[in-house]
């Protein structure tokens, strides 16, 4: 995205009505999704094993951090791709499709990357696994965006 391109943006969520408000919708919503998800699947991780426990919740919350993030920042980049920001309302599957593929990409580097070259994170025996990788985590960003998007629609 070009400086011009960012700029519009901002001033998009910052002048038009309701923008904002969008952006802190989704940013919260990704706050209780992601943050269950998260919950659910950290016994799926060798660090749920660690006995230090506040251990586990920073990482738990650095993951449910980063989940936010991300989805964020898809949140903005499809709200530029279509120059709506409304774009869960007005063109929600479309959007959905594209958020969906760029957190699975996102998703598949990250997890390969810290499993594999980094050893930030394994997984247990338990976690089933896709050409190496947690399915978990992708199942994560097929299933919560979809349901993000039916939240959001349904808040209307």
């Amino acid at each position: 995205m070009g400086r011009a391109s960012a700029a519009r943006l901002a001033l998009h969520f910052f002048v038009f009505p309701g923008a904002l408000k969008r952006l802190l919708h989704w940013a919260v919503l990704a706050l209780a999704l992601h943050g269950l998800w998260e919950a659910v699947q950290l016994p799926l991780y060798t660090l749920w094993e660690d006995t230090n426990r506040r251990r586990v919740l920073s990482y738990l919350f650095h993951c449910i951090a980063g989940d936010i993030l991300i989805a964020v920042t898809l949140f903005l980049s499809i709200a530029a791709l279509f120059r709506d920001s409304a774009w869960p309302m007005n063109r929600p599957w479309r959007g959905g499709a594209v958020m969906i593929v760029l957190g699975l990409a996102y998703t598949v580097f990250s997890e390969w990357y810290n499993v594999n070259q980094t050893h930030a994170w394994s997984y247990t025996a338990s976690m089933p696994l896709v050409a190496g990788i947690g399915l978990a985590p992708l199942m994560q960003w097929i299933v919560v965006p979809v349901l993000m998007i039916i939240v959001i629609r349904r808040w209307r």
